[in-house]
């Protein structure tokens, strides 16, 4: 199954011509400039997202007194510095829309699938360098359109990032319902675009252009989850383009696929035989696969990071792999789990309940292998590291309550309330954040030729390690007692006076995470100009990305793509001087390779 490339045409590739300011840095075609595009675009969208949350939690915590963050902030949508309730469903909509699409899948997939992917596999670039370009671009501009539908009259789409109707089918249903939505809806169809183009490249890229000796069985785990993911978002993310696209028609020319019996202050409205449910189907076929499509890079990630530091072989690679191709294939049939209290029929409750805790399998095989991994290695504690065991923690704990979710009956006693938020904040947004993080400490050297500050990196994960906890775990227990989320103020109900010391604490603990987020900010820009510069090797790594030069070169490698001879965790193997062997280094006479 392998592919070859070949590896000395174009051996003086990008040498030719002279790159200009703009061809070089701006409408780039090279992988790697396209990655650190993705991630420079990702982390600034990610402070919108996280300055929107720490706004929210304020407002949960001291409800309705006067806030001069919010009037400077929020304008016209805080009068005397007390958030209006409209603008708060806002937040909670462009905060989880953000963060899901722009952040996380793009930062994870768009920053490190593009840089890694031709590196790891021994390629000069992507299969198409201008889809790539094209596809980077296009998710500039959904993300511009994104945010600017903060400044339009009546505000942002209200409707929560599901966008469920009739609030957001019908313009006229509150003030969030109106342009703001529709800039929702033509942003997130430019997003899939890119998303659909940047997928297609992945897949063909990884197909096509390994180089001589890496059979597929031979790839690094973090190439497995890039390619598989590509796939995941190949198949679902059309599903939630063709719902935008009836939601459109819904909005604007009068059919009725998602409405159906409404009535506006006693008025009837036309819109007959519809159905929001039929949305719901639509939008879940989609969300449930997105939360792989964010969390499987993360885990890929994790995977490389944890063998390299473990200084030992990956436990169980072949078993990871099929946990991978496992977890693709149960996450695009276990989308109703989201819809248990939709009136669903008990029978396709069962059904859905049934895949769902079967997803937890796969889950748990890569769960254990990291930890059996981790067991008994030669540790190097540096913060990559310690962010991939943060995610291993954060996707147990999370992944445990996904069981009480998972299950039709108890689902029905928690749905929408912080129970819910807890669980896929740290199962998904947590853990996936953590990916990020050791992605851009281990591979900081590779992409901007230098370090970064060590004990400043250390200072990031403890502080976030400690608010992530502080701030969600609580929320399972406010949850429990019934508190449901997106309400902008509890205050008028009794029954959850005794949640608001716990919502205090945990707002006290999102504004110090948040804060000192601010020191990863400063460690990474600071960084690209003056961290201290790295070495080729500086992690003591086997793939194929430590092969080539600090300095970038478009191509990668000035010579012959080297060939790869073994797989890519040959950590402390018995007969080597060194505790690492690169993949493109040729097996001794006698040596076996390791049945992986």
């Amino acid at each position: 199954m392998s592919a070859h490339a070949d590896t000395h045409e174009h051996d003086d590739h990008g040498h030719h011509h002279k790159e200009t300011f703009v061809t070089k840095y701006i409408f780039s075609q090279d992988h790697k400039m396209i990655a650190k595009q993705y991630l420079i675009t990702g982390i600034i969208m990610g402070i919108v997202g996280v300055a929107m949350s720490l706004m929210m939690r304020m407002q949960i915590a001291w409800p309705e007194e006067p806030n001069v963050i919010f009037e400077a902030l929020l304008g016209k949508w805080a009068p005397d510095g007390v958030m209006n309730a409209d603008i708060y469903l806002a937040l909670v909509t462009i905060h989880g829309t953000i963060m899901v699409f722009f952040v996380l899948t793009a930062g994870l997939s768009g920053t490190f699938s593009n840089l890694l992917i031709p590196l790891q596999i021994g390629a000069r670039d992507m299969a198409s360098g201008f889809l790539n370009m094209v596809s980077y671009w296009l998710f500039f501009l959904s993300s511009v359109i994104m945010v600017s539908s903060f400044f339009v009259e009546f505000g942002p789409a209200a409707a929560g990032w599901t966008i469920y109707p009739p609030l957001s089918a019908l313009p006229m249903a509150q003030g969030g319902s109106g342009m703001g939505m529709t800039l929702w809806l033509v942003s997130m169809a430019i997003f899939i675009a890119s998303s659909l183009m940047g997928s297609l490249n992945y897949v063909v890229t990884v197909i096509n252009l390994r180089t001589k000796g890496m059979s597929m069985t031979r790839l690094p785990l973090t190439i497995w989850a890039f390619f598989v993911t590509a796939i995941i978002g190949i198949i679902s993310f059309p599903v939630l383009l063709s719902a935008a696209l009836l939601l459109i028609m819904d909005r604007s020319f009068g059919t009725s696929f998602f409405l159906s019996d409404i009535f506006i202050q006693g008025e009837v409205l036309h819109y007959q035989g519809g159905s929001p449910v039929l949305f719901e189907h639509l939008f879940w076929f989609l969300g449930h696969p997105e939360v792989y499509i964010v969390l499987l890079p993360a885990l890929g990630i994790a995977s490389e990071v944890i063998a390299t530091n473990s200084r030992k072989p990956i436990f169980g690679y072949r078993a990871m792999v099929m946990s991978i191709l496992a977890i693709a294939f149960l996450s695009t049939i276990v989308w109703g789990h989201h819809m248990f209290v939709s009136g669903m029929n008990p029978f396709l409750g069962s059904v859905f309940t049934f895949t769902t805790l079967l997803i937890a399998i796969p889950s748990a095989v890569k769960a254990f292998n990291f930890i059996t991994t981790l067991w008994k290695g030669n540790l190097q504690l540096n913060p990559a590291m310690l962010f991939a065991i943060g995610l291993v923690s954060t996707f147990i704990t999370g992944g445990l309550t996904g069981i009480i979710l998972g299950d039709s009956a108890l689902d029905i006693n928690v749905h929408d309330t912080y129970f819910v938020v807890a669980h896929f904040h740290l199962v998904m947004g947590i853990s996936a954040l953590y990916g990020f993080f050791a992605g851009v400490y281990h591979w900081f050297p590779k992409m901007f030729g230098r370090m970064l500050n060590k004990n400043l990196g250390y200072l990031h994960f403890w502080i976030t390690a400690i608010c992530a906890y502080g701030v969600f775990f609580p929320m399972h227990f406010i949850g429990m007692a019934g508190l449901p989320r997106r309400y902008y103020t509890n205050s008028n109900f009794p029954l959850f006076d005794d949640t608001i010391s716990a919502n205090v604490i945990i707002t006290v603990f999102a504004l110090v995470g948040g804060a000192f987020q601010l020191v990863f900010l400063w460690n990474f820009f600071y960084s690209i100009f003056y961290g201290k510069k790295a070495v080729q090797n500086p992690w003591r790594s086997n793939t194929l990305e430590w092969t080539t030069p600090v300095e970038h070169i478009h191509g990668n490698w000035p010579g012959d793509i080297p060939y790869v001879h073994r797989w890519s965790y040959d950590y402390s193997k018995p007969g080597h001087e060194e505790d690492f062997v690169p993949q493109n280094v040729p097996l001794y006479d006698g040596e076996q390779e390791l049945q992986h």
